[in-house]
């Protein structure tokens, strides 16, 4: 099932009222576990980023702080760091094993990347720290902070999501997470990562609408 920008709309509208409820942010229905997910469809990225912008302007005036991470900024601060030496060597590589196939040439990034950003050491660490941080510079502002996660596309194929909040549990400071999901719905609680990857059932997050 994919997502239409009608149910984009609908989507940001709902999770804007489930934050500002008068109760406390309810966009779980475990109180310890605060993770939701919003899927669209990759090709709608400007239109995910039109409504992120209307969201965090009707959140800030009704006196939230809210974070924005991306994916692909952490990313290529772990490339970044693996060294210049490194990583003209793994592009030399990849060209090689490309020349004999794409596909071939995709493995081999697989291979090297996957142990920089897989586990609870990986990506997860990297946001965990951003969100954290956060919320340490506004702690005025404990039931009133959000961290969206975007630009989850440029983990793709190398990450699945669901391992990203497997490794965030407990490590947010009970802060609310919404991660922007760039693919299609599939079923009930089933999400496909980029509309290619076979479904990932292991969601316990709110898939909004």
């Amino acid at each position: 099932m994919s997502v239409s920008r009608s149910a984009l709309s609908e989507a940001f509208g709902v999770l804007r009222r489930d934050l500002i409820d008068p109760d406390g942010p309810r966009i779980s229905t475990m109180r310890n576990y605060r993770f939701a997910i919003v899927p669209y469809l990759p090709e709608d990225e400007f239109e995910l980023r039109r409504h992120v912008q209307t969201l965090v302007g009707d959140l800030s005036m009704s006196g939230w702080v809210v974070k924005t991470i991306s994916l692909q900024e952490l990313l290529l601060a772990r490339i970044a760091r693996l060294g210049d030496d490194v990583v003209a060597r793994m592009i030399e590589m990849e060209q090689r094993a490309s020349s004999a196939s794409n596909e071939r040439g995709l493995k081999y990034l697989k291979s090297k990347l996957a142990p920089e950003i897989e586990g609870p050491d990986g990506i997860a660490a990297d946001v965990s720290r951003e969100i954290c941080a956060y919320a340490n510079a506004h702690p005025d502002k404990a039931d009133r902070t959000l961290a969206l996660v975007g630009r989850a596309g440029a983990l793709y194929p190398f990450f699945r999501t669901s391992s990203l909040l497997k490794h965030l549990d407990g490590r947010t400071q009970h802060v609310p997470v919404v991660l922007l999901y760039p693919g299609e719905r599939r079923g009930e609680n089933g999400l496909s990562f980029m509309g290619v990857i076979n479904p990932d059932r292991d969601y316990r997050p709110r898939i909004y609408p």
